[in-house]
This record gives C-alpha cells, sequence and structure tokens, in this order.
C-alpha cells in the first residue's frame, strides 16, 4: 500500500502551528512585554591575567567549593576560564601568566606543566605516548574545570594526556594559520621559526614556543623516556591541526611532525636548561 501525503500552503493559522507558535483566537493576540524594574547592580569583567572583577560582595560570600568559580584574592575570584571549562575555549578567556621566556602561556598549563616535572614524568618512559586510564583523566579533566587544579594522585600520563587534550580541542587549531604548502617548504630549522613569526599571531606563537620547549625538555631525557625528538613531534602533531577532513588532517600532521621535529631540535640548540626555569628568550618569537 502507497500512502501519499501533500503539503499545500495553508493559511497563517496553520504555518503558525506547524512552526511551533500557540494558535491565536479572533482578536485575541498574544504579546510579550519588555522586561521592567531592570537595575544594573554589578559590571563583572574578566581579565585574563587576574580573574573575575566586580563580582557582588553577596556571590563571593555564597561560593561553595566545587562551583568552578576559583579562588578569590582581594574581591578578585581567580577562575581559570571564563568558560564553566578550561577545554574548547579560547585563551582570551583564559587566566594566563608569563613562563620563564615572557609567553602569555594559560595558568592551567603552567600547572600541568609544573606537575609533569615535579612528578619526574620528563624521565618516565613513553611520557606524551602512553595513554592514560580513562576514568582518571575525566576525573581529573573534571577536577580542572572547577578549580583548575589537578588532584593529588594522578599519575604522569595522565598530566601529560591532559595537556595534549587542550591542544587537540583548541579552537581553531594552533599551527592551522600556517599555510600547508609553505610547512612543506620549510628545509631547515631556521625556515621554521621564520614561518611562525611571519605567520602566527603573536598568542599563538607563544603558545608554541612553550609547546615547543617542553617537548625540547621531554627529548633531552630521551636515555630514561625512550622520547627522541622525532618522538615526541610525532605524538604532539595531531593535537595541533583541527582540520574536519580525516584524510587531510593526516597529511597535515605528517607535515607537522617534521616542522615540529626540527623547531624542537631548534630548541635543544638554544637552551640547555628545562623551561620551568630558564630565563632564557623566546626562540620562536626573538629568534
Amino acid at each position: 500500500m502507497t500512502t501519499t501525503m501533500q503539503s499545500g500552503g495553508g493559511g497563517d493559522e496553520e504555518q503558525g502551528v506547524l512552526a511551533g507558535r500557540p494558535p491565536r483566537g479572533d482578536g485575541d493576540e498574544m504579546e510579550i512585554g519588555w522586561p521592567t524594574d531592570v537595575r544594573h547592580v554589578a559590571h563583572v569583567t574578566f581579565d585574563r591575567f587576574h580573574g573575575f572583577r566586580g563580582v557582588p560582595e553577596e556571590l563571593l560570600q555564597q561560593q561553595q567549593p566545587g562551583l568552578g568559580l576559583g579562588t578569590v584574592e582581594d574581591g578578585v575570584v581567580r577562575a581559570p576560564s571564563a568558560s564553566k571549562t578550561v577545554f574548547g575555549v579560547s585563551t582570551e578567556s583564559m587566566q594566563c601568566a608569563y613562563d620563564g621566556r615572557g609567553n602569555s602561556v594559560p595558568t592551567v598549563l603552567l600547572h600541568l606543566q609544573r606537575r609533569l616535572y615535579d612528578q619526574g614524568g620528563l624521565r618516565a618512559e613513553g611520557i606524551f605516548r602512553v595513554a592514560a586510564d580513562g576514568a582518571q583523566e575525566q576525573y581529573a579533566r573534571d577536577q580542572l574545570n572547577n578549580s583548575g587544579v589537578v588532584p593529588d594522585g594522578v599519575d604522569v600520563h595522565c598530566i601529560a594526556g591532559l595537556v595534549k587534550a587542550w591542544f587537540r580541542e583548541l579552537p581553531g587549531g594552533l599551527l592551522d594559520a600556517l599555510p600547508a604548502e609553505e610547512v612543506t617548504r620549510c628545509q631547515t630549522e631556521d625556515d621554521c621559526a621564520r614561518l611562525c613569526r611571519a605567520r602566527l599571531p603573536a598568542p599563538r606563537a607563544a603558545l608554541l614556543d612553550w609547546a615547543v620547549n617542553l617537548m625540547a625538555d621531554v627529548a633531552r631525557e630521551e636515555k630514561a623516556n625512550k622520547m627522541g625528538t622525532r618522538n615526541v613531534a610525532m605524538v604532539f602533531a595531531p593535537n595541533m591541526t583541527r582540520a574536519d577532513d580525516p584524510l587531510t588532517a593526516l597529511g597535515h600532521a605528517v607535515q607537522l611532525m617534521n616542522f615540529l621535529n626540527m623547531l624542537v631540535e631548534r630548541a635543544l640548540k638554544h637552551h640547555h636548561r628545562p623551561s620551568s626555569s630558564s630565563s632564557a628568550s623566546s626562540v620562536l618569537i626573538n629568534g
């Protein structure tokens, strides 16, 4: 049996019902008025280097642990992000601080880096390659979103996985501003650095410089962790692009792996101490 359905033009009444609007009676129209008794009681702003400013005192007093509002210092709510999450949001909406090289970096990344180093993660075999326990990573991720702090007991592979996840979910992809054909043409370490300075906006260049020096710190411990420059570039590259097409993403990741490998090699030649304590200037930004 074949059923044929025909759709006619219908009247305004019929189309209104189909669109989800309530039917109107004859001469009975529903109107939505403007808000009344509106008062401007507070002006709250988000400062990337401090947090929320202008939060009403009554809200500060009502703050409870686990609400994701961050800590309160001198009336300023120091939250890791202006959003409910620290993943998948622009750095413009995140609390930032300067690393030892003068790069403006989200505080959540600096916290993850500090925990990784303090827990001996640089010497852990397969660091950034070994997959973390899924349940533990989700728990740590939730805690980061709530407070910007990794809870005690989280292992180094989980911390490393969160660093990669942060870059993987960064809107726009960290290196997607670099034209693929220009990345391919880079034949030397200096070519790569020049392309970054020419094409990457300053905030992205600062993030890349931080990431490259983190990778260099890992590669410096290759004898212990079995992660040389090429290995660490290989595990980071897929997280630096957000191409929609899988084949395009795969091809671009291979190019980025070679690109990152040269940048890490360059960083190793320029610096001799871990980036968490070095005061040297940025390799990528300042040359």
